[in-house]
């Protein structure tokens, strides 16, 4: 199965620059496997979809500023500009991160970087540009890239982000994500009080967004595509909402492709969620049996990306390449802020 196999044209005028408002108001492809029927609705149309007993699996991972930049030491008269940007990846140690960083290429081991309110040293080096960078501070770290840090906006998004908290899904809550789970954006409170007022259950999971999300595959046949680890939990709490929905027979519908990742990282030999967190470089393509997942509420991703390559080991790669397709001749707004799609 080759990489060009999951690439489709797309117009640049339908990559979303901006989120809409409000937020359940965008756009939303609804894919029903049952009978194939495609329909037009808004976002706030989920509601019609959804049914008493049903369990939708959140993510409740919340983006940091990860975004930072820095002069390389020693500072001359050339460089006192902040010349280097460090993305902030995943936490190694209390003091150490794996970072994406530009120029990869001019931070060997032992470059000493100046942050303004803290310091950095590249400590080691990882695969294709990743360094390893131990910061010094002073306080609490998390509060320092709220002064500093930017949020760390995908690069097709050329527009600013007046309002950070747009780029966070409303039920974020634990810090650690470098990009956001996107697919939650579209929620509101109120639309998913009045989910759960219907008697849909709520799951919630976790998996820091890294690497994973940003690597591109660059190899021409996907089985040769390695994925980067990010981090997930999943708690005896949730995975029991989740469990008992499969020893019932109810649907486990998951919000976004980070949580498709978790619940099918998490089961056990018997087919049941194990409550456990670690590393998963779960990698999910046409061919994958899935063992929770019913349903899927996604947003529209990049072509030849691991994200398309998910939707189509659920509903096939020609079946998902048409509705990518009929979403361009809609004009739907694709990736980070973009309008969604439902399968059920």
């Amino acid at each position: 199965m080759r990489k060009s196999d999951f690439f489709y044209e797309l117009p640049q005028e339908l990559i979303a620059q901006t989120p809409i408002e409000p937020r359940d108001s965008s756009r939303m492809l609804v894919y029903q496997r049952d009978d194939g029927k495609v329909e037009h609705k808004h976002f706030y149309n989920i509601v019609d979809y959804l049914k008493k007993g049903d369990v939708l699996v959140i993510n409740n991972t919340k983006v940091i500023p990860a975004r930072i930049f820095a002069t390389r030491l020693p500072r001359t008269d050339k460089t006192i500009e902040r010349n280097t940007e460090v993305l902030l990846l995943k936490r190694k140690q209390y003091d150490v991160w794996e970072c994406i960083t530009r120029p990869a290429k001019k931070l060997k081991i032992g470059t000493k970087l100046d942050f303004g309110a803290m310091q950095g040293e590249v400590v080691g080096y990882g695969d294709e540009g990743i360094r390893f960078v131990k910061f010094i501070f002073d306080g609490v770290f998390e509060n320092i890239l709220e002064v500093i840090g930017n949020m760390p906006l995908p690069p097709y998004i050329t527009e600013k982000l007046e309002d950070k908290s747009r780029y966070q899904t409303v039920y974020g809550k634990i810090d650690g994500s470098a990009a956001a789970p996107t697919a939650g954006l579209h929620f509101t409170p109120q639309l998913l009080e009045k989910i759960e007022g219907m008697g849909v259950q709520i799951a919630k999971v976790l998996l820091h967004v890294g690497l994973g999300t940003f690597r591109p595959v660059k190899e021409d046949e996907i089985l040769d595509h390695k994925m980067h680890s990010e981090y997930f939990e999943v708690d005896e709490v949730n995975a029991e909402i989740i469990n008992c929905a499969l020893r019932e027979g109810r649907r486990v519908i998951c919000v976004g492709t980070t949580s498709v990742r978790v619940v099918e990282s998490s089961v056990g030999n018997d087919g049941y969620i194990v409550p456990q967190k670690g590393d998963t470089q779960i990698f999910i393509y046409p061919g994958y049996d899935f063992k929770v997942v019913k349903g899927l509420i996604t947003n529209f991703h990049l072509p030849e990306s691991t994200l398309i390559m998910l939707v189509s080991a659920l509903i096939g790669r020609e079946k998902t390449l048409e509705l990518y397709r009929t979403a361009v001749e809609e004009k739907y707004r694709f990736f980070s802020f973009g309008d969604a799609m439902m399968i059920v």
